[in-house]
C-alpha cells in the first residue's frame, strides 16, 4: 500500500461484523484499526482483544479510553495483557473524556493536563517493566510493578497516544506522547493550530514534531451514488454543528448557518429536530468537514488532511458498505 491508512470502529456494527471488517482491512493492507470508547455503549478493550485474537498483522489501538475511570496500574496491566495477545501490535490511546458525561457518572475532571501527565508517565514506566513509586495529585503508587510471574517479562512495545483537542492538551501531547490522535469533523486547515501546538510541546522535550505520529480520525461516507454518500454523513454533521459550534466556526462554517441550526436544535436534540435541521445543511458543508462522496472524492479529501499534517488517516465509515470504503483506500490515496 502506497500510503498509511487505518480503520475506525464505534458501535454501529455487531462485534462479529466488526471482526470481519478488521480482517478484511488487514487483508487489504490497512495499517491499524482503532476502536472507539466515548459514549457509555461499547468499551474499547473487549473489541480490541477480539481483533487481536483474529488477526495476525494489523495494529490495534484504543481510540480512546479515558484516564479517569481506570486506575493507571490497571491501564498498564490491561495493555500488557493485550500485548500478550498481539505482541508489538497494540497502541494505547488515552483521552481526557468529556462533560457532561463525566460529571453524570461522578467524575470531576479537575486539572486535566496534570492528570494526563501523571497517567502517561506512570503507564509508560509500568509497561517498561519498571518498579514505580509515584506520589502525584491524581496517581499514587507505592513500590508497584506489573507482577509478571509466568511469561514475557521484558519491557513492552506499547506506544502511548493522546486524543488531544484543545491547544494545551495538544502541546502536552507534543511533549510527552508517542503520538496524537487528531480529531474528526474539522476542516483540514484546522490542523494548522494543532501542528503549531505539537511543535511547541516537542521543542520543550528537545525533540522534533516529526518524532510524533499524527493519525487523524476522518469521517468517511463513500458510495458510487454521490447523493447517497453525502446524505449518509449529513446527520452526523448536523448533530456536530449543534454540539460544537465553536469548532465548526473555526473550520469555516458560516455563523448564519450555525444560527439557523441553533434555532431548530435543542440539547439534547430529538430525532425530529435533527431530521429537520439536516435540511439546512448544504453539500459543501458536509464535504468541508468529512470525506464524503464518490471513491475519487473521498480520496482527494483525505489527501487534504495529510497535506495539513496528518500522518495516517483513521477512516470512520458511515456508509452501509464498509468494504467499499476499505477497497477505495486499499491501494492508497496519493494516485
Amino acid at each position: 500500500m502506497a500510503d498509511r491508512v487505518a480503520l475506525y470502529l464505534q458501535d454501529a456494527h455487531t462485534l462479529q461484523d466488526a471482526i470481519s471488517f478488521v480482517q478484511y482491512a488487514e487483508k487489504r493492507g490497512f495499517e491499524a484499526v482503532w476502536q472507539a470508547e466515548s459514549r457509555l455503549v461499547r468499551d474499547a478493550i473487549v473489541p480490541m482483544a477480539a481483533f487481536a485474537a483474529t488477526t495476525s498483522r494489523i495494529k490495534i489501538g484504543s481510540g480512546v479510553i479515558n484516564n479517569w475511570t481506570r486506575n493507571s496500574a490497571v491501564i498498564a496491566a490491561t495493555f500488557l495483557t493485550l500485548d500478550d495477545l498481539a505482541p508489538d501490535r497494540i497502541i494505547c490511546g488515552i483521552g481526557a473524556w468529556w462533560d457532561p458525561l463525566a460529571a453524570k457518572v461522578g467524575i470531576k475532571r479537575d486539572k486535566p493536563l496534570l492528570a494526563m501527565r501523571e497517567t502517561v508517565t506512570v503507564v509508560r514506566a509500568l509497561l517498561n517493566r519498571e518498579r514505580v513509586s509515584f506520589q502525584g495529585e491524581f496517581v499514587q503508587l507505592d513500590d508497584v510493578e506489573l507482577d509478571v510471574v509466568h511469561g514475557h517479562k521484558e519491557p513492552r512495545n506499547v506506544p502511548i497516544y493522546i486524543g488531544a483537542t484543545g491547544p494545551q492538551m495538544m502541546a502536552l501531547t507534543g511533549e510527552i506522547a508517542d503520538g496524537a490522535v487528531l480529531n474528526y469533523l474539522v476542516a483540514p486547515r484546522y490542523n494548522q493550530g494543532a501542528m503549531d501546538q505539537l511543535e511547541q510541546g516537542a521543542k520543550k522535550a528537545g525533540r522534533s514534531i516529526d518524532e510524533i505520529d499524527r493519525p487523524q480520525l476522518v469521517v468517511c461516507s463513500v458510495d458510487n451514488d454521490r447523493k447517497r454518500a453525502l446524505d449518509g454523513a449529513r446527520k452526523l454533521v448536523t448533530q456536530y454543528l449543534g454540539q460544537q459550534p465553536h469548532i465548526m466556526k473555526a473550520s469555516g462554517v458560516s455563523q448564519e448557518l450555525l444560527d439557523e441550526i441553533n434555532q431548530v436544535l435543542t440539547w439534547p436534540a430529538t430525532e425530529e429536530q435533527i431530521l429537520e435541521a439536516m435540511k439546512l445543511v448544504p453539500d459543501d458543508v458536509v464535504q468541508m468537514i468529512t470525506a464524503s462522496g464518490t471513491p475519487e472524492e473521498v480520496r482527494a479529501k483525505v489527501r487534504e488532511y495529510v497535506a495539513y499534517g496528518a500522518t495516517c488517516p483513521i477512516l470512520y465509515p458511515l456508509g452501509n458498505d464498509v468494504r467499499l470504503m476499505i477497497d477505495a483506500f486499499a491501494d492508497g490515496y496519493s494516485n
